[in-house]
């Protein structure tokens, strides 16, 4: 391992301390504590998610605690209660996304809901192909916000301005999305399925994924508390209650309170924070809903803080089954196409760090680049539907849902796939799914604040590989961390001062979007600089190899090796003499 191999003065201090005191934290090529790992599902009972509702109604008051009734209960849906949690959190990106865009085109809710719907259902189809086919990892396929940038300038775009009917103009721009969401996910199955991202990742190390992985967790933190504060009083409750809830096990005031009173043989409180916070905040905004507190409120505060305000339940159909090119034949244009591409770009490169923590939250060895390339190539099919259907966005692994598999540690792949079902199933009966979608979304960003944290924290794990006392391995992170901040500042700066909402955009402004969407990406921006002073000042000898974690990350590179991680990637139905992951 990398540890240890530092030069200068002290040496042979450091030798002597090494062998009289051990390293009390000896580092883990796979994640240690997670009950359920990719292969090893959560207990599969055929009874019902109303046998689970009533245990926890039970657990409250007090009134079922002995051991063998909570077993009862507890393997009843216990995979089924999972799985809706992940379902809960893709929600928040499915309806965050069509809510910013949809208007702009001219559509209505009844529009928006049809939107969501497809998103939500194309998303449910996506994972579940990455899961069975792709790098068979626990990762939810969701909604990317990469692609704001260049779906805003479509929709800004000159030649759509001239249409008076919103609905024509709707689909007119709607047809353009889908054209560029056809190309960037051909783009994404070239890069995919032919080798060429492979390539690209097998010049990866540990020390060039810490701030890969890092930042695609703190890149993110625009969804987290400034979206909290958008309706604070319901926002704050449901963080400081995802705190206290999922900590339950803790030392410290409310929650000695909490694990006393409701203690049980089994991790229900952490593993379940998700529900708990979100029926609490939920409920709480609809108290103060009923209240008519909001009622004399500005508009932007009733539409982040009421429960009504959305519309959705009302214009939600019963039952609604998306299709391809429902919105009509796409269109395309060549500026608008490269600028998603570039954003396509930006959405495979930071999938490709979430898989990292995935991964590691999933209790499995570092995925090879051959697996890596898979998947890719099986999210560029998922970006290929949603421009079929028209879903308004492309597709990337979600960060929040790799954040739940550490705060409940369970990276079962079972889970995610029973995640999907609840995606289809509530994406074709309308009404039911938009109950759910009307939970506002700060109360969303406050799970944000916890789970981008555990993202962020997996690739700080990465950092137990590499030898921090080496002084080129603290240039490479410490440069990495402050450009990966402040280049995407100034792009930021740069984006917002230069386009104000409503204007029209000359349509030489692609090229822009392509620069902007590039560079406005944390993790995108730290990842290059990372691998490419890496690649320049840590291959010199064995010795800096060593330091980057480079000697210990070489047995992973390949699939079918040594280390066995077809063990967690291997295809099914022996589909891998078909298809190897070479």
């Amino acid at each position: 391992m990398a540890q240890g191999s530092g030069g200068g003065s002290g040496g042979g201090d450091n030798k002597k301390a090494e062998e009289i005191l051990p390293h009390p934290h000896p580092v883990q090529e796979q994640l240690p504590g997670i009950q359920y790992c990719v292969n090893s599902p959560p207990p599969w009972r055929p009874y019902t998610l109303f046998h689970f509702i009533l245990f926890f109604a039970f657990v409250q008051i007090n009134a079922f605690r002995a051991h063998k009734n909570y077993c009862f209960f507890h393997n009843a849906a216990e995979a089924l209660v999972l799985g809706f949690q992940h379902y809960l959190l893709t929600l928040g990106i499915t309806v965050l996304i069509p809510s910013i865009i949809v208007p702009q085109m001219g559509g209505g809710n009844g529009e928006k809901v049809r939107v969501m719907q497809t998103l939500l259902f194309v998303s449910g189809l996506s994972t579940l192909f990455q899961s069975l086919f792709g790098t068979r990892l626990p990762a939810v396929v969701s909604g990317s916000y990469v692609y704001i940038i260049p779906i805003t300038s479509i929709v800004q775009a000159k030649r759509f301005s001239s249409c008076i009917d919103p609905y024509e103009r709707f689909v007119m721009t709607m047809r353009a999305i889908q054209g560029a969401l056809i190309a960037s996910g051909c783009f994404q199955m070239v890069m995919g399925f032919l080798g060429l991202w492979r390539n690209t990742v097998r010049y990866l190390s540990p020390l060039s994924v810490v701030p890969y992985v890092t930042f695609t967790g703190l890149g993110l933190y625009h969804l987290g508390f400034p979206m909290l504060a958008k309706c604070v009083e319901i926002g704050l409750p449901g963080l400081i209650a995802m705190v206290f809830i999922s900590q339950a096990s803790g030392k410290f005031g409310f929650c000695i309170y909490l694990h006393h009173y409701m203690q049980t043989k089994r991790p229900i409180y952490d593993r379940f924070a998700v529900l708990f916070s979100v029926a609490i905040a939920w409920l709480f905004a609809l108290i103060l809903t009923s209240s008519t507190v909001y009622n004399k409120k500005p508009e932007k505060t009733q539409i982040s803080c009421r429960t009504d305000k959305t519309g959705l339940l009302t214009a939600a159909p019963w039952i609604y089954f998306p299709y391809p090119f429902q919105w009509g034949s796409p269109t395309f244009h060549v500026g608008e196409t490269f600028a998603m591409i570039a954003a396509s770009f930006v959405s495979l490169s930071e999938s490709t760090a979430t898989f990292y923590a995935v991964a590691r939250y999933g209790s499995a060895t570092p995925v090879p680049p051959s697996v890596i390339s898979r998947g890719v190539g099986w999210q560029g099919i998922g970006v290929l539907l949603n421009g079929m259907f028209g879903s308004v966005t492309g597709l990337t692994a979600s960060v929040e849902n790799a954040g739940l598999l550490a705060l409940t540690r369970v990276g079962s792949r079972r889970v995610i796939q029973v995640s999907s079902g609840f995606m289809i199933f509530f994406s074709v009966f309308g009404k039911f799914g938009a109950v759910f979608a009307s939970i506002p979304l700060p109360v969303v960003a406050a799970m944000y604040c916890i789970l981008f944290g555990y993202v962020s924290s997996a690739g700080l794990g990465f950092l137990q590989f590499c030898n921090l006392n080496s002084f080129k391995t603290k240039f490479i992170l410490g440069f990495s961390f402050f450009i990966g901040l402040s280049v995407p500042q100034y792009f930021r700066e740069y984006y917002q001062g230069g386009f104000k909402p409503g204007q029209v955009q000359p349509s030489s402004n692609w090229f822009n979007d392509i620069v902007v969407v590039m560079f406005m990406s944390h993790a995108t921006v730290a990842a290059l600089v990372a691998l490419l002073l890496d690649c320049t000042l840590s291959r010199e000898n064995d010795e800096t190899r060593k330091d980057s974690g480079l000697k210990w990350w070489e047995k992973f590179s390949l699939y079918n090796s040594d280390v066995r991680n077809d063990e967690f990637y291997a295809l099914p139905c022996r589909l891998n003499k078909l298809f190897p992951a070479l």
